[in-house]
């Protein structure tokens, strides 16, 4: 894409001041991801000019920025969205309590209020965010000068991203080998996944947990209107936007999917970019999935390049990226988000598995070697690609933004300087990590890379037969409780 000249950001700019007038004639605004720093690969870094590496990423368009009113009475408005939010959410529920929930609550006077679809629900989520290492680190995803959000309560067991919220969108699929499963977003993390319905056990008919936050007014949000345009391209009519029909059957890292989408032409067009969060996320097609209806979660419109899984099977379609980084893990700025179009696949107990559901939203680090992927990360296993597809988008209320406001700026080095603080000299930046015991094993937290309370047979440093043995309830990982606390067997 060429660059913007004076006249063109002066008429953007102009647009921008009349943009809630343009934001309500569609029915399905997307509200902006509220990223405005740039980053590389390894974290932040100046803006960089067109043509240069990096260029096109999120915070190089600006979209309706979030917008909100507390209404004093519990209730917070959204005016870019239309909806009506619940301020607070209370103590966790399962599914069920959060359902019926709904429609007994009488917030701020009001009777029609329901659980948020998914895609409603993802409209709150602000890429601002950092996940950090707990309390006084953690930049939510969420904006806490309107909405209560809440950690998980560790000193009962939970990991301080324990804080996930309910959505109404069940998926049509099972994940982890047969569990019921609905989607939800975790506003600590900064992530959609399938959660289970019940807790695993014998009867499973225990329900899991999270938090609810109910929602009212704009029953059509999130409801996309698609048209062919019988040249390559389709138009959803619910958001503006335009996006590429087919994908172009490459896989690659992020910088090649930035430079990719920046230098399409198409249908006569040559102002594509690669989609952020929000956009690519509201053509997820909830009710699709490759185990249910052999397609990949998206309308039928669209094609999409079927692959197999690292399992050498087929039936499976790839992630692809966004322009949005994800400030998580040990080294903030160093991984994007992608979004599962197939199934959001692990290892758990050796078996590879749909562990989060189609439709789900992960990140990958933006580079690697080719040749070292794929992995698997984390408690649930995450298949790590890294070489992900693109689906390259163009109009909608996307504007070249130039720089990052001051406010913008004084957030991110603010939630820098916190990071730095909270992470011991000599420690791998985990919450409590240090340097280990002279001549003595490393710490829990030491080998806990991605700070999420368990270890993974990634993670794990010594014999697969020692991992198997540790893991006492057979999870596909450690907890704290599990990894002893000394030499490991036949060396004591």
């Amino acid at each position: 894409m060429a660059k913007p000249t004076s006249a063109q950001v002066a008429a953007w700019a102009v647009a921008c001041l009349v943009l809630p007038a343009a934001v309500r004639a569609v029915d399905y605004p997307l509200v902006d991801t509220g990223q405005e720093i740039c980053y590389g690969n390894a974290g932040r870094m100046d803006y960089p000019a067109a043509g240069r590496l990096f260029y096109g990423q999120d915070a190089q368009y600006a979209g309706a920025s979030p917008s909100y009113r507390d209404n004093g009475d519990g209730t917070v408005g959204d005016l870019v969205t239309g909806l009506m939010w619940q301020k607070d959410p209370g103590d966790k529920v399962t599914w069920a309590q959060a359902v019926t929930g709904a429609a007994t609550c009488r917030l701020g006077g009001h009777d029609d209020w329901r659980l948020p679809s998914i895609k409603e629900l993802y409209s709150l989520v602000d890429f601002s965010g950092v996940t950090g290492f707990g309390e006084g680190s953690t930049v939510p995803f969420i904006s806490t000068d309107y909405f209560v959000q809440r950690l998980g309560n560790t000193s009962a067991g939970e990991r301080f991203i324990d804080a996930q919220t309910w959505s109404a969108t069940q998926y049509v699929g099972t994940t982890m080998g047969g569990n019921e499963t609905v989607f939800g977003v975790n506003f600590i993390d900064g992530r959609i996944k399938g959660y289970p319905k019940y807790r695993p056990g014998p009867s499973r008919r225990q329900g899991h947990r999270l938090h609810a936050r109910y929602v009212r007014g704009n029953a059509a949000y999130g409801r996309n209107d698609l048209v062919d345009n019988g040249d390559g391209t389709v138009t959803d009519r619910a958001t503006g936007l335009m996006w590429q029909q087919a994908d172009d059957g490459a896989a690659r890292d992020w910088q090649g999917a930035l430079a990719c989408a920046e230098g399409l032409e198409l249908a006569g067009y040559g102002d594509w970019r690669l989609p952020n969060a929000k956009e690519l996320q509201s053509i997820v097609d909830y009710m699709r999935a490759p185990d249910v209806t052999g397609s990949p979660a998206i309308d039928p419109v669209f094609s999409t390049t079927e692959i197999r899984d690292p399992a050498g099977s087929p039936g499976q379609y790839p992630n692809f990226w966004t322009s949005t980084t994800h400030l998580d893990g040990p080294t903030p700025g160093g991984s994007a988000v992608y979004v599962c179009f197939g199934k959001a696949q692990g290892v758990m107990r050796g078996r590879l598995l749909d562990v989060h559901g189609a439709g789900a939203q992960r990140s990958d680090p933006k580079a690697g070697n080719r040749d070292d992927y794929p992995t698997y990360h984390g408690p649930q296993g995450d298949v790590r690609y890294v070489f992900n597809y693109v689906r390259c988008v163009r109009g909608g209320m996307a504007a070249p933004r130039l720089g990052a406001s001051a406010e913008a700026a004084a957030k991110a080095s603010a939630a820098e300087r916190r990071l730095a603080s909270a992470r011991p000299p000599g420690g791998n930046g985990r919450p409590g990590a240090g340097p280990g015991r002279q001549g003595g094993p490393p710490s829990f937290d030491q080998i806990d890379a991605n700070g999420d309370g368990r270890i993974s047979r990634a993670e794990f440093r010594g014999p697969p037969e020692h991992f198997t043995r540790f893991d006492r309830n057979r999870d596909g990982s450690l907890s704290r409780d599990e990894l002893p606390q000394g030499p490991p067997p036949g060396r004591r």
